[in-house]
């Protein structure tokens, strides 16, 4: 794999400690800034909001910029807005901090995924993506444990200091190792958006949002599960998030190779399993050894799903896959908070710490059926190839009769 990949994976592991550490220091940036830890949880929620704004946004204004370039600008717009962070005077500029670290994140995956896929031959791009993907979860095996215990230990400010510090890193890594990508054809922002307009392409992007969504709807309220259902000590969590980060590190190193063999297959199994997974999930979670390693399993399955898809929207896009390809991180983004927030309804709801696993299992086979739905349509769309086939015998009969008439 070529080192460029490299560059793309520590940008990913800054952004993915950046986007997860939040959750561990809410109690800490709560007593600090004078708030609650239920209104210091809107700074999750502006972190997600700027990816949303911030994909199709920033991949549009972008859209003329050489690639290695708009990586470098992005992961340096991502460094400002973690110093932001650090050195937030009051809540309310905290907040904005967090809106300004989130907005470069969808464009750059977008963009970074289309780079990924072109350093290499077309048989490994699948690998090429998950591998930048890897940082991603790395972060949550490394990064976000760390940056908690940093932030427990010498403040919440220290985590974001350190984040900063990793941006430069980024930075000076794309910089050193990506390569000037010869400039495709521009055919504009227009062009662009109609390509995000495609069918195959909206389908895509319904299974991101209710596939994923699903794992959300789990992971977001995993502390209070096996806190309250498990009867795990509060002490264990860090270990919770860890085995989870290891999950999905495994799933991507999975996803790769298996997307390139059978996109449309790897994406029906991982989608399928994930939902059965959460089923056992929910039948076996208050058995401490079967609960951790269903965390595991989860992270690993959710994970396997993201692959496929970015690969699958970027192919149906194919002419104009970059916002396609930021589209999609708000997609997932959006089912991070849709997740979260039909798991929160099922608790407040009374039907117990156990229940956002069932709503997960609802939306895992929803993006199932999304899915099926859009293969069983792409099937049945008759190909460019096929068309020009069928066209050839017809145009040498018209010559034919052309010439004896003639």
């Amino acid at each position: 794999m070529p080192l460029a990949l490299l560059a793309l994976a520590i940008s990913a592991f800054g952004i993915g400690t950046t986007e997860f550490v939040m959750m561990g220091l809410l109690p800490d940036v709560a007593a600090d800034m004078g708030t609650s830890v239920p209104t210091a949880g809107y700074l999750v929620s502006a972190y997600a909001i700027g990816v949303v704004i911030g994909a199709p946004l920033l991949t549009a204004v972008g859209a003329r910029t050489p690639r290695k370039r708009m990586l470098v600008l992005l992961m340096g717009l991502f460094t400002v807005g973690n110093l932001a962070s650090a050195l937030a005077p009051g809540y309310g500029w905290l907040l904005a901090g967090r809106v300004l670290s989130g907005l470069p994140h969808g464009a750059f995956f977008g963009v970074g995924a289309v780079v990924a896929a072109r350093l290499v031959t077309e048989d490994r791009r699948a690998r090429a993506v998950a591998t930048m993907f890897l940082g991603l979860t790395v972060a949550n095996i490394v990064g976000v444990p760390a940056g908690t215990a940093i932030g427990q230990a010498l403040g919440w400010r220290a985590t974001f200091l350190l984040v900063g510090a990793i941006g430069v890193i980024a930075m000076a890594s794309l910089a050193a190792l990506v390569p000037h990508l010869p400039v495709e054809h521009q055919r504009g922002v227009g062009h662009e958006v109609r390509a995000l307009g495609h069918r195959q392409v909206v389908l895509g992007l319904l299974t991101a949002v209710f596939g994923f969504g699903g794992v959300f709807a789990v992971y977001s309220y995993l502390a209070s599960i096996m806190t309250k259902v498990t009867g795990l000590a509060e002490s264990s969590l860090t270990i919770v998030l860890a085995l989870f980060g290891i999950g999905m590190t495994l799933g991507a190193l999975v996803a790769g190779p298996l997307t390139d063999r059978a996109l449309r297959p790897t994406l029906y199994g991982g989608l399928g399993s994930l939902a059965a997974a959460m089923l056992v999930f929910h039948a076996v979670v208050d058995i401490k050894w079967a609960a951790m390693t269903m965390v595991v399993v989860l992270g690993g399955l959710g994970f396997m799903t993201t692959t496929p898809l970015q690969m699958l929207i970027m192919q149906k896009a194919r002419h104009a896959p970059t916002l396609a390809s930021a589209g999609n991180q708000s997609a997932f983004n959006l089912a991070n908070a849709g997740g979260a927030w039909l798991g929160g309804v099922a608790v407040a709801a009374g039907w117990g710490w156990r229940s956002p696993m069932l709503v997960g299992v609802v939306l895992a086979l929803a993006g199932l059926g999304i899915a099926l739905l859009a293969g069983a349509l792409d099937r049945g769309t008759p190909s460019r190839s096929r068309i020009v086939a069928r066209g050839v015998p017809r145009l040498r009969r018209a010559r034919a009769a052309e010439s004896v008439s003639g």
